[in-house]
């Protein structure tokens, strides 16, 4: 593994992380390298071992660390949670100059596990892998998988699993959970460090702001805003929006029990742990909302020194983010529906497709991607006639119409009962023959692939998944 390592968050405060190595494993064994990705960071892909991925051996300029942070969790507040199983082994360069966070999940005990064993099962780095390459190749920002690999050991949960280890690349792993550890504590040296380290690293054009708390406030509002309207536009439900699983960058952190919906049904609950749905699908903008309002308490010391005058600052714009994310929501379904222009009425428009997808229990990602083939679903009724009226009055020719809702409605998204029917293979058989079809056809998931028809389908009734796990 040949690396420039340039380890900017090892160079901050010490309270900001904590030095971790790994814990060595008796037998790691590599299950899949992504070339391409790493190609992208600058890296030989035939030089990256089992011994690198699962933490053996360390890279030469690395600074394996610890991250601190808290989180609402399920809106209950717990002030340190911190990297309990992953370590991030430092930051490169790749080769279009974009700083990227390398992180081992599953490489063994932290000073934050909490009594954990700081591993990960087999099961939930299979599905974090393959998912999070999906989103990317949807066009999602996300963290990226690099590696994947078995470690030769069991681990515990429900019952003794086969041990592994992810290599996961991110923009940053700074939560807003990040900042919640420092308000808490009053520290304000650690908060200033933190704000100047994310504007450098992320949104560099705000270093001049006038006011660099608030503007780093509006950006990572419009960030998530993109971010979980895009979501929505591929039927995704993260699970578990906690804050500490909330990036500052406006990447896709933290595949737990996460799922795709197949029939419409903005009430989809999938995590075994939601037992209210505070995370359905269509409560998603709402607790983005909700996190984003925990960010802004953590900047109230920065945004005017006039406490009263801070908090009104931050509620005013707290406040917009409905219609800030409104306007991104209906960007997103104009393209799914083949809207070039805009009219006032779109928006009505699109809520009426997706009222009647609901009554018919019509599946999310096929119903959109046969109106983008020219196809019209019977189920959808009357609204076809409203739609078509709509599009008369669009000037662009039906072949381009047709090529961008191609673009935006995938043939095939990572489908729950086949993700599951993959884990259980590579499990309890270590096959892992399904797993590297499932990414090979989710690299390309805007294209139909002669052959994997079975991918674009939705599940038969007793193959449904009802419940997702988080793995930890």
């Amino acid at each position: 593994m040949i690396a420039r390592f340039d380890n900017s968050y090892a160079r901050l405060p010490g309270a900001l992380h904590a030095g971790v190595l790994p814990t060595p494993v008796a037998e790691p064994v590599l299950i899949r390298v992504n070339g391409p990705l790493a190609r992208e960071l600058g890296l030989d892909p035939q030089a990256l071992t089992a011994e690198i991925a699962v933490g053996n051996r360390i890279p030469e300029g690395a600074s394996p660390l610890a991250q601190a942070y808290a989180g609402h969790q399920f809106g209950h507040f717990v002030p340190q949670l911190g990297d309990g199983r992953a370590i991030l082994l430092g930051e490169v360069v790749d080769l279009n100059g974009r700083r990227r966070d390398i992180q081992l999940k599953g490489a063994g005990p932290t000073p934050f596990s909490r009594r954990g064993d700081g591993r990960a099962a087999l099961g939930p780095v299979l599905r974090e892998y393959l998912v999070s390459e999906a989103m990317h190749a949807l066009g999602i920002p996300t963290t990226r998988a690099l590696m994947a690999a078995t470690t030769g050991e069991r681990v515990y949960r429900e019952s003794a699993l086969p041990g592994a280890v992810l290599t996961r690349v991110a923009a940053s792993h700074i939560r807003v959970g990040t900042f919640q550890y420092f308000a808490v504590r009053r520290d304000l040296d650690s908060l200033a460090a933190l704000i100047d380290h994310v504007i450098a690293r992320h949104y560099p054009g705000l270093s001049a702001a006038e006011n660099r708390a608030l503007a780093l406030l509006d950006a990572v509002m419009a960030a998530q805003a993109r971010l979980v309207a895009r979501w929505a536009g591929v039927g995704f439900i993260h699970g578990v929006m906690n804050t500490d699983n909330m990036s500052v960058s406006g990447e896709t952190i933290d595949y737990g029990p996460c799922a795709f919906m197949d029939a419409y049904d903005p009430g989809t609950v999938f995590s075994s742990i939601d037992e209210y749905g505070r995370y359905a699908y269509a409560n998603q903008p709402a607790i983005a909302q909700w996190n984003l309002a925990r960010f802004a308490e953590t900047l109230i010391a920065f945004l005017d020194p006039d406490r009263d005058v801070a908090i009104r600052i931050a509620t005013a714009r707290i406040e917009a983010f409905p219609a800030l994310y409104t306007d991104q929501w209906t960007d997103v379904f104009r393209r799914k529906t083949g809207l070039a222009t805009t009219e006032p009425g779109d928006t009505d428009l699109i809520h009426a497709l997706l009222d009647a997808m609901h009554v018919a229990r019509a599946d999310f990602t096929l119903t959109f991607r046969r109106l983008s083939l020219g196809e019209e679903p019977e189920e959808l009724g009357g609204w076809i006639g409203q739609w078509r009226e709509r599009l008369a009055r669009e000037p662009q020719a039906e072949g381009t119409r047709r090529a961008m809702m191609q673009s935006a409605n995938p043939a095939y998204i990572p489908r729950n009962h086949m993700v599951e029917a993959m884990i259980q293979a590579a499990v309890e058989r270590a096959d892992y023959a399904p797993f590297a079809e499932m990414v090979g056809v989710l690299e390309n998931p805007f294209r139909e692939q002669p052959g994997m028809e079975a991918y674009g389908q939705p599940p038969g009734e007793t193959e449904r998944v009802y419940r997702t796990f988080c793995g930890t």
